[in-house]
């Protein structure tokens, strides 16, 4: 969540017209993650969160918003899209896609405890079940095929040693076929600052704008690479028991999956370690842009090539 695009009070006054929010009482920008433009807005009825869309295409929009509105319905902590006067959940603001949802109440965690872990898991889990239902579907654009393309790119443009890494990883990855595994809707995001806790009690996931359809194990591993890792790169084994063991305990994996996990494992360290490094290398202009170091998730890919714990 950054701020790519500035509006006025005037601009975002006309754009609640549109709804029956009430009166707009303030809105601030949000200046954290790397996509899209963000705000809290406040009106009279509530609080919501604004997002303009800056890259995603205009027609994968309605699978997000639907998935989040075909979870909130069964009780998954999805944030609602709101309606506006004629049913419609997008809109067009400073000539961009954009939409409101609620804001939910919780805090996200920068170092999460086990029983958090525990309830990352078992709502990933739940995650995959409840996506089994959703009509929508939605190619993962981030997938083999931007990995491969996006590390061409920047193969010209880094140091020996990535250079390295970044062709060594490609030739690994070419044996790993996601196709072959369980798939399903994936968050494909769900990073500590897209959960909300009020204490230990999970409140709400957000930021569905990665969903896809994918292999189910990709998104178990990029959420662990995420909350179960540390600064070093190794992952936390108590912490990855408690997220694996309450996962588990909603869809279990299945042979094939367990076989994958090593390199499956790495195919999301290495997505999360070239994104960052494209961001790093071909930085995007906008007032709060948060670009994430690379350094994190190269540390991690590195460690799991040399080691990871069974599933």
């Amino acid at each position: 969540m950054s701020v790519f695009t500035r509006i006025t009070h005037s601009e975002l006054q006309a754009f609640l017209q549109g709804f029956t929010l009430g009166e707009l009482i303030g809105f601030q920008g949000i200046g954290e993650g790397v996509e899209n433009t963000n705000y809290f807005v406040d009106t009279s009825e509530g609080r919501w969160v604004l997002t303009m869309f800056e890259r995603l295409n205009y027609q994968d929009l309605p699978f997000f918003l639907g998935l989040m509105e075909h979870l909130a319905h069964r009780g998954f902590p999805s944030a609602m899209p709101v309606p506006d006067r004629s049913g419609q959940t997008l809109r067009l603001l400073h000539g961009k896609p954009a939409a409101l949802v609620m804001r939910l109440g919780g805090q996200s965690v920068l170092f999460p405890n086990l029983a958090q872990c525990a309830a990352v898991g078992r709502v990933l889990g739940e995650l995959h079940v409840l996506g089994q239902t959703y009509a929508g579907r939605c190619d993962n654009d981030r997938g083999a095929g931007w990995r491969r393309r996006t590390a061409e790119t920047l193969l010209p443009k880094v140091d020996a040693d990535a250079h390295a890494l970044i062709q060594s990883e490609l030739a690994a990855q070419a044996g790993l076929d996601l196709a072959a595994l369980p798939q399903g809707v994936i968050h494909a995001d769900l990073f500590k600052d897209n959960v909300l806790f009020v204490e230990d009690r999970l409140s709400g996931v957000i930021d569905f704008y990665y969903a896809c359809n994918d292999a189910l194990l990709y998104d178990l591993a990029v959420t662990l690479n995420d909350w179960c890792t540390e600064p070093d790169g190794h992952v936390n084994q108590a912490r990855a028991h408690a997220l694996l063991e309450a996962y588990q305990s909603r869809r279990e994996p299945n042979a094939a999956e367990r076989a994958g996990w090593p390199l499956v494992l790495r195919a999301a360290a290495f997505r999360f370690y070239l994104s960052r490094l494209y961001d790093w290398t071909f930085p995007r202009q906008g007032d709060l842009v948060h670009v994430k170091d690379p350094a994190q998730y190269r540390r991690i890919l590195e460690h799991h090539r040399e080691y990871v714990p069974a599933l």
